[in-house]
């Protein structure tokens, strides 16, 4: 029996110590960037081709992407834009909080390119390859996937004979001619002592009476937009007495053939309207949802939803326009639109803010009332079409299917330079 337990005693001891012995496996860092093709891996340039849809991603900012009523501008925008026409595909843009956020896009196959000035070494360093549009002088250069050497190749070669200097300049005319609309006739303004503001004023009534407003102010809107020009265009093609842009048009139902008619662009403009304040049904006071509605129609909802998602954030209530306005304004700054809570990025907040205040101002002085207006039920709340301005301003999205590129509340946001600051 001692014997017996002798040796049982010698086998623990010899399993112990193998087990002493073992190497540890080495720990897994979940947030360590692995070559391209991990995961998903990138479409090809044939496969791009084939799909029709050309997929950039860019981080918000003036000088790279934004939206600005219903059009995408920034000069990286317009480098993309020009690339995607020539090669005959439609350029869908996707928003990333942040340069490694860029770099895990491209490493998931989630974007075809990262459309930023971006260190070379930086790019290499996350399993990247840069490409097209470069910074000789500051060796940057957008990136794809270390993978895609096809789509690197026709890049380089496209902006190795573009017109650089042409895109610039067109991009620097948008956005210095943005608020310009080209009227064809004077504004036919008649008699407010008369209780006449123009001679729409029974279309006006029509579609006050569809959105539940005083047609008076429906009138300061429709004057706002174009003044009373029933053929007024702008530069990004919104059209007619409401400017409405041709998606936004269908979406409530106008044609484009008919996008000029006045009795058909102000119903549809109302129709716009009304699912508009639907979709701001929590904003219980009338007048607020008013402003807020203004707000939405100029500058588009996504980027009013962030306003109001900073006020929260910085304890304000964010149903009242004046706490919400500071960050209307505040989300042409860098410490605004690259926050986390923020979705869609830069935004020229001046002049939704302005388009707010003359609306309302001219509604007074037509001789309008809040208490006048009746307030839409909540129960009206409408649904929105399935589009989103930060990710889908300049194409369709039939065809592939992405993931949509959300990321933590917690992440910080550094630029290039910062990130590459941080990891030296």
């Amino acid at each position: 029996m001692q014997i017996l337990k002798n040796i049982f005693f010698c086998l623990v001891a010899l399993l112990l110590a193998a087990a002493c012995k073992r190497s540890p496996e080495a720990p897994k860092s979940p947030g360590a960037f692995t070559a391209a093709g991990a995961g998903e891996d990138p479409y090809t340039y044939e496969e791009i081709q084939e799909s029709g849809e050309l997929i950039v991603a860019t981080i918000s900012g003036p000088d790279t992407y934004f939206e600005y009523q219903g059009r995408g501008m920034g000069l990286q925008f317009a480098y993309a834009e020009a690339y995607a026409v020539a090669e005959g595909l439609r350029l869908r843009v996707e928003l990333a909080q942040d340069t490694l956020a860029l770099y895990e896009m491209l490493r998931r196959g989630d974007a075809d390119i990262a459309a930023l000035q971006l260190p070379k070494t930086l790019s290499e360093k996350h399993g990247a390859r840069a490409a097209g549009v470069t910074d000789k002088q500051a060796q940057t250069a957008w990136a794809v996937a270390v993978s895609n050497d096809q789509l690197a190749q026709s890049l380089n070669e496209w902006f190795a004979h573009a017109d650089a200097p042409d895109i610039k300049e067109k991009a620097d005319n948008q956005i210095a001619k943005r608020t310009q609309v080209k009227r064809h006739v004077k504004a036919p303004y008649i008699s407010r002592e008369k209780g006449i503001i123009s001679i729409y004023d029974d279309q006006f009534k029509k579609a006050a009476a569809h959105v539940g407003w005083d047609w008076r102010l429906i009138a300061a809107q429709c004057y706002q937009e174009s003044g009373f020009d029933a053929n007024a265009v702008s530069w990004a093609g919104a059209c007619g007495l409401m400017q409405l842009m041709p998606a936004t048009a269908e979406s409530v139902g106008l044609p484009e053939d008919k996008i000029y008619s006045p009795n058909e662009n102000i119903a549809a403009g109302a129709r716009y309207l009304k699912r508009l304040a639907a979709n701001l049904s929590d904003i219980q006071s009338a007048a607020e949802r008013i402003k807020f509605t203004l707000a939405c129609y100029n500058a588009g909802p996504g980027h009013i939803a962030d306003a109001r998602a900073l006020a929260r954030k910085h304890g304000r209530n964010d149903a009242v326009w004046d706490n919400v306005a500071p960050y209307v304004l505040g989300l042409s700054q860098p410490r605004f639109y690259r926050d986390p809570v923020v979705r869609h990025g830069y935004m020229i907040g001046s002049e939704t803010y302005q388009y707010v205040q003359s609306v309302m101002q001219r509604w007074a002085m037509y001789g309008g009332d809040v208490q006048l207006m009746r307030s839409l039920p909540a129960a009206s709340r409408l649904s929105q079409p399935s589009s989103s301005p930060a990710s889908n301003a300049a194409g369709s999205t039939d065809g592939r299917q992405r993931k949509r590129n959300r990321f933590s509340k917690q992440q910080q946001i550094l630029t290039p330079e910062e990130l590459q600051q941080a990891q030296e």
